[in-house]
């Protein structure tokens, strides 16, 4: 696909500008020459005037020649692979104004490329028809300037191939949308570029993550997903998240019995009693740590002293607490290090996300944690920490990420939850802010294994369907029948009411597992309104997940 046309429109801009500043000049010399009282007197400048004027001529040259080359650079952007990519590889399309998604784009190829994965990168401008028929999943890296525009360089592909209908049924992608809160059409060219791939077949491999002014929150998420992607990958994060002190609370098995996994009711708050402030909706960020047991072990592996002194980032504490927060390297190839030589290579655990399961009017924080176990039987570096690993009463690292794209309507309409497992949380959330809202239009869909066991927060539930803050509660438990049901058959049994609310207004609000669940009930709600019908909700703000 050329690019020549999206050239020519950026070029005149530049010359409009320069056009400009001349005539500018030109009105300001001739109303300064208005005030001449005296005759003009012709001389030849002294000969330090005539070094000062080159000098500075010289100097504008050079800036013109640096502002053309560096808009050259813009307008033709570097980086783009030269080899073929076959079926298996990752198309990673980016599209880049200033140079930000280019380098969110390098750092993401790498990220993959370290795990194993093949990565195609291409700037968008080099995606086609062809090329997203060829791959079977796709990344999308798209900045949006001013109100809704795409970067001049992907003007063409915006005018050629978002007008265009394709078949891309067997194409899996994910878009990060970078924008600016402070424009009205925010993350708008990322927007309709995740619309139009999803209205051609497309199926996401997650949700579009939009970043506000570059936020390192949203840009974790995006790692997190990444991670999913390459087979469960622990990627370190580009930016740690400047996490605050909390205490763990409380902490309670709530599945005895249950033929899944354990799943744990936490309870965790402050030490400064301002950070108790969030809106439903929003996700905490956990930084997760290794078990003391496991961090003896590896001092003795590796032959060093737990309690020698380090400093990192102007911080001093013993080698084993920075260990206990740090991704270990093999205890063998440190022998015969120093203690400050093993501080210094060491990298921070990535984060975990978890849904809040409460307000801040409860007092605490609230999680509902399923226990992640590994093959060999180690237990998830988040799940771990915080069901097992953890003291109660001891410390945790938490930061909130504001999530406000699954805050709830302010409004009093409809609202349709609908989620599985620990996706409950989140909807608890929901559900508390609707009825300290006073907002009583609820309807809850929630699936699990088995009502006696996983019937998570039910006490809740079943109250507040006795007291009508829950005008309907339909559930799913899949292993208390023989012929198992799910969430989404549950709500597809209902399509004549659930046309009916969206129809009065309402808003379709979805936590819990993105892989089986999440694309099984947006299969439902296009059954029951039509995919152009739920695009428009989507856009609207009347159609959000929250899945993981």
């Amino acid at each position: 696909m050329s690019t020549r046309p999206a050239l020519r429109e950026a070029n005149w801009k530049p010359w409009l500008g320069n056009g400009g500043v001349l005539a500018l000049l030109l009105v300001s010399a001739l109303a300064f020459a208005r005030w001449q009282a005296d005759p003009w007197w012709m001389a030849s400048p002294r000969a330090g005037s005539w070094v000062l004027a080159i000098v500075v001529v010289l100097a504008f040259v050079g800036l013109c020649v640096a502002t053309y080359r560096s808009a050259r650079g813009q307008a033709v952007p570097q980086l783009e692979d030269s080899t073929e990519p076959d079926a298996d590889s990752v198309l990673l399309g980016w599209a880049s104004q200033t140079g930000f998604a280019q380098q969110l784009a390098e750092r993401t190829a790498q990220a993959l490329r370290d795990a194993g994965l093949d990565v195609h990168v291409l700037p968008l401008h080099r995606v086609d028809a062809q090329r997203l028929r060829t791959h079977r999943r796709a990344l999308f890296i798209a900045s949006t300037t001013g109100e809704g525009d795409p970067p001049d360089h992907v003007l063409a592909f915006t005018r050629h191939m978002l007008g265009t209908q394709l078949s891309l049924d067997g194409l899996q992608y994910a878009v990060l949308a970078l924008g600016d809160r402070a424009y009205d059409q925010f993350c708008g060219f990322g927007r309709r570029l995740d619309q139009w791939l999803h209205h051609n077949g497309a199926r996401p491999l997650f949700d579009r993550i939009d970043v506000d002014a570059g936020d390192a929150g949203a840009l974790r998420h995006w790692q997190h997903h990444l991670g999913q992607l390459a087979g469960h990958v622990e990627f370190a994060d580009w930016s740690a998240p400047a996490y605050r002190p909390w205490r763990l609370v409380e902490r309670r098995w709530l599945n005895p019995g249950s033929l899944g996994g354990r799943a744990y009711h936490l309870a965790l708050a402050p030490v400064d009693p301002r950070d108790l402030q969030w809106q439903a909706g929003d996700i905490a960020e956990i930084g997760p740590r290794h078990a003391h047991v496991d961090i003896d072990a590896w001092l003795e592996v590796a032959q060093l002293d737990g309690t020698a002194r380090v400093t990192v980032d102007d911080e001093t504490l013993e080698l084993a607490q920075l260990l206990q927060r740090s991704r270990l390297p093999d205890a063998a190839t440190v022998q015969g290090q120093s203690p400050q030589a093993v501080a210094d290579a060491l990298q921070p655990l990535p984060h975990r996300e978890y849904s809040i399961a409460s307000l801040p009017s409860d007092g605490s924080l609230q999680l509902l944690v399923r226990q992640m176990c590994h093959a060999d039987g180690r237990l998830g570096s988040g799940s771990g920490w915080l069901t097992s690993h953890a003291s109660v009463g001891g410390g945790i690292d938490l930061r909130i990420r504001r999530n406000p794209g699954f805050h709830p309507p302010q409004d009093d309409r409809p609202m349709v939850l609908v989620g599985n497992g620990t996706g409950i949380a989140g909807l608890r959330a929901l559900l508390k802010a609707r009825i300290a809202a006073g907002h009583r239009r609820n309807w809850l869909v929630f699936g699990e294994r088995q009502r006696e066991h996983d019937f998570h927060f039910g006490s809740d539930l079943d109250a507040w369907l006795r007291d009508g803050f829950l005008q309907r509660l339909d559930l799913a438990f899949s292993r208390d029948t023989t012929q198992r049901t799910y969430v989404q058959d549950t709500l597809r049994g209902e399509l004549p009411r659930l046309r009916e609310w969206i129809a009065s207004g309402a808003a379709v609000y979805v936590c819990g597992s993105l892989a089986g669940m999440a694309p099984a009930v947006d299969e439902v709600l296009r059954e029951a309104v039509g995919l152009g019908a739920l695009e428009a909700m989507a856009a609207e703000g009347r159609y959000c997940r929250d899945v993981y």
